[in-house]
């Protein structure tokens, strides 16, 4: 585990030299701080102590910020050729798809946690049900997890910032999405499926302060199988 904390340790000093973090980090603020406090379905607006304003924008708003975090993850050492450098040392695949992952998860990570003071804020306006503030976190800790994932995967199998962000983007609709309304539409053993496909469906039920042990699966799924893929195709590049 040492190496894996090593490139995630490296991978996050990357992003805040590059300011990459702090732009996500303003912006994300910005966006979140906004409707929460000032748009009209914020706080104020509900007329309850409720933090459901803020789940609802950071759930688009890490959905649209994490392919721009991912995309240059392999992507750009691949095209710089520094990826051939890092596989040639005694490192495992994994570990460097673990440790891209954890460094992204701790940006966002710190992102989160900096909007805890919304929710101390509103816990002082009226009773806050803290058990969903705590599970609203945990969904889009998981959400995050997913994208993560998938943004590392797009990441690793193109040479391209672009393309790799467009197609991180462009999985990352069918779950966000896509699936959803084509569960809508249809019936029987096919609407379940793709209402299970659907990320919001599991999203949703965490957020409300329901752990199911689906959505759990679900989510550790969707997180673990884009990053095996990742790790196949970097060691595609051996061979």
């Amino acid at each position: 585990m040492k190496e894996v904390w090593i490139i995630a340790r490296r991978e996050l000093n990357t992003f805040f030299s590059s300011l990459m973090a702090y732009i996500m980090l303003i912006a994300f603020l910005g966006f979140s701080g906004f409707f929460t406090w000032i748009s009209g379905a914020d706080v104020f607006m509900v007329g309850q102590a409720s933090m459901q304003s803020f789940f609802g924008i950071a759930y688009w708003t890490l959905f649209f910020f994490i392919p721009g975090l991912t995309m240059g993850l392999v992507a750009e050492e691949t095209r710089s050729g520094t990826i051939e450098l890092l596989l040639t040392k005694p490192i495992k695949d994994w570990q460097v798809v673990g440790g891209k992952f954890l460094s992204t998860m701790a940006l966002i990570g710190i992102a989160l946690a900096c909007t805890l003071p919304y929710y101390i804020t509103i816990a002082t306006l009226g009773p806050l049900d803290h058990g969903t503030v705590w599970t609203g976190y945990l969904g889009l800790i998981l959400m995050s997890g997913a994208y993560v994932s998938i943004g590392i995967f797009a990441s690793s199998i193109s040479r391209n910032q672009i393309v790799a962000f467009l197609i991180a983007l462009l999985i990352g609709i069918f779950f966000h999405i896509i699936f959803g309304v084509l569960a809508g539409n249809a019936t029987g053993w096919l609407g379940g499926i793709l209402n299970y496909l659907n990320l919001s469906t599991h999203f949703e039920s965490i957020s409300r302060g329901v752990i199911d042990t689906k959505d759990l699966i679900y989510f550790i799924s969707l997180i673990a199988i884009p990053l095996i893929l990742a790790e196949s195709r970097l060691a595609s590049r051996k061979f």
